[in-house]
C-alpha cells in the first residue's frame, strides 16, 4: 500500500482529502498536524519522512489568517515558505511526489479577466507574499510536484459558509462585501482534484476552483437561499468592510492547465455549495 503524508491534517482540505480516500486500499494517509510534525524544522521532516517512505507528500498546512500574517511576518514565512521548502527537500530525496496548496492572493487582485497559470504574479499582502514564497521552493527543490492554487475555499471547519448561517440564526440583516470576486470552492471537489493529478505524472502548475464566480455578498444570499435563512445580505465596500490586509477585489482563477492538460472539470460552484448545504452543513 503506497503511503502518503498529508500535513495539516486537521483543517479543512485535510479533512476532506481524509474523507475522499477513506476505504482506499491503494493508499494509507499519514496523517500529521503541528502536534506531530513541525514542517517548518527541516530535520524533523527529514526524520519523518525517512521512517514513513511516502510514496506522496499533500501540504495542506498554512498559516491562512490574511491579517494575522500582516503582523506575524516571520510565522506566515515558516509555515508557508519554509515548511514548503522543507517538505520538498524530502519529497526529492526519497523519490516522492509533492503536492502543495497554494491561493489567489499571489495576485494583485487588479485584474478583469480569469488568471490563468500563465498570468504574472504580484501580491498584495504578506500572507500572498509569504505563499507565492512557498510556491518558488516547491518549484526549486521538488523533482515532481503539483502546485494547485485555489480560492474561496469552504468545508469541514470554520469557513464563509458557517459563519453566514451563524449569522443568520441571530440577525435579520448581515453586512457582506460586494466589490470582491471570485469562485467559491469547495474542498470536496479541491480534494478530488489532488487525487485525480496524484497518479499522473502530469506535473506542474495548476488553478483549482470550482467555476463560475460571484461576489462575497452574492455567496451570501445564495447560501440563506439555500439553507431556507430570510437573512437579508446588504452588499457594502471593502473600504467600509476595513480589513488590516488587503483583499484582491478580482480573484476569478482560470483552471487553464487542467483544460489544456486533461478531461478533469470542477463541479459549478452552485452545485458545490447545494451540495455541501445539503449533506455537510
Amino acid at each position: 500500500m503506497k503511503k502518503i503524508i498529508v500535513t495539516g491534517c486537521n483543517g479543512q482540505l485535510g479533512r476532506a482529502v481524509n474523507k475522499l480516500y477513506a476505504g482506499n486500499n491503494n493508499y494509507e494517509l499519514v496523517n500529521t498536524d503541528v502536534g506531530e510534525l513541525d514542517i517548518t524544522d527541516v530535520d524533523q521532516v527529514m526524520s519523518f519522512a525517512r521512517e514513513v517512505k511516502p510514496y506522496a507528500i499533500i501540504n495542506c498546512a498554512a498559516h491562512t489568517a490574511v491579517d494575522a500574517c500582516e503582523t506575524e511576518v516571520d510565522k506566515a514565512y515558516r509555515i508557508n515558505a519554509i515548511g514548503p521548502r522543507n517538505l520538498s527537500i524530502a519529497s526529492t530525496e526519497l523519490g516522492a511526489k509533492m503536492i502543495h496548496i497554494s491561493t489567489d492572493y499571489v495576485f494583485d487582485g487588479k485584474g478583469n479577466r480569469p488568471y490563468t497559470e500563465f498570468d504574472p504574479v504580484g501580491p498584495q499582502g504578506m500572507y500572498g507574499v509569504t505563499k507565492l514564497a512557498g510556491e518558488n521552493f516547491v518549484k526549486e527543490f521538488a523533482d515532481k510536484y503539483f502546485i494547485i492554487r485555489t480560492a474561496w475555499l469552504y468545508g469541514d471547519g470554520k469557513n464563509f459558509v458557517k459563519i453566514m448561517l451563524n449569522k443568520a440564526e441571530t440577525e435579520d440583516k448581515v453586512r457582506v462585501v460586494r466589490d470582491q470576486v471570485g469562485s467559491p470552492t469547495s474542498t470536496k471537489e479541491l480534494a478530488r482534484a489532488i487525487a485525480y493529478l496524484l497518479p499522473t505524472e502530469n506535473y506542474g502548475l495548476f488553478h483549482g476552483t470550482c467555476e463560475g464566480d460571484c461576489s462575497w455578498s452574492e455567496f451570501a444570499e445564495e447560501i440563506f437561499r439555500l439553507a431556507g435563512k430570510k437573512t437579508q445580505v446588504e452588499g457594502i465596500t471593502t473600504e467600509e468592510y476595513g480589513a488590516p490586509a488587503a483583499r484582491p477585489a478580482y480573484s476569478i482563477l482560470e483552471n487553464y492547465m487542467f483544460k489544456l492538460t486533461s478531461d478533469f472539470m470542477f463541479a459549478d460552484w452552485h452545485d458545490a455549495i447545494a451540495d455541501y448545504i445539503g449533506n455537510d452543513v
